[in-house]
């Protein structure tokens, strides 16, 4: 018999389309067993973490490699509300003129091991705040959070105080504006009593 068909006759015996198919699935079954299993639910985009967080106690008593963040006139006046509290704790008033930032912006002291943010909402002390020079100095901070690797951002209702903003409206917008990030908000709320003391003594200074 000549011998290419002697070597067919042998590849035949070798290689029949059950042996074949045999050692595909033998070939697949090893592979898949060296796999581990993925849960597509434990997935998640560090890009895609935002979380809004509500806590009642003191804003201060937060975690002090935590940023803080409320809202401020152009001014820089700081003389009613939790304002007054930021201003005596922090300081930095000529500091925070000296950036020159206006409405829409946010101006930011470091301390330590934590960022400052001082949301610019309005002119001036006397003025009240818009939601869309809210949202405009919100972004503004987004931008320094992610060049500084900032992730967990404490704060009080902003502009909800003394400056009559809805914090429904206010609480959408920072869903908005951080949804696609990895930073962390902290919503700080005082007992009721609390709040409207503190309220009241501020406004008499």
């Amino acid at each position: 018999m000549p011998v290419i068909l002697r070597c067919l006759k042998m590849s035949s015996r070798l290689y029949t389309p059950n042996k074949l198919t045999g050692q595909v699935r033998h070939s697949l079954l090893s592979v898949s067993s060296e796999l581990k299993p993925v849960n597509i639910g434990e997935i998640t985009s560090a890009e895609d973490s935002f979380r809004l967080n509500y806590v009642t106690g003191n804003l201060f008593s937060c975690p002090e490699d935590e940023a803080l963040a409320h809202c401020i006139s152009e001014d820089c006046r700081m003389g009613a509300g939790i304002a007054v509290m930021f201003k005596q704790k922090f300081n930095g008033v000529e500091e925070l003129k000296a950036q020159k930032k206006l409405p829409g912006q946010c101006a930011v002291l470091k301390r330590d091991r934590r960022f400052v943010y001082y949301l610019i909402t309005k002119k001036k002390a006397s003025q009240k705040p818009t939601y869309d020079s809210l949202r405009q100095s919100l972004k503004d901070m987004k931008a320094h959070c992610k060049l500084n690797g900032v992730t967990r951002i404490s704060m009080p209702r902003i502009g909800c105080g003394l400056d009559k903003l809805s914090w429904d409206r206010v609480s959408l917008i920072l869903e908005q504006v951080f949804k696609h990030t990895n930073i962390s908000i902290t919503v700080y709320s005082l007992p009721k009593r609390a709040e409207t003391r503190v309220i009241q003594e501020n406004m008499r200074r």
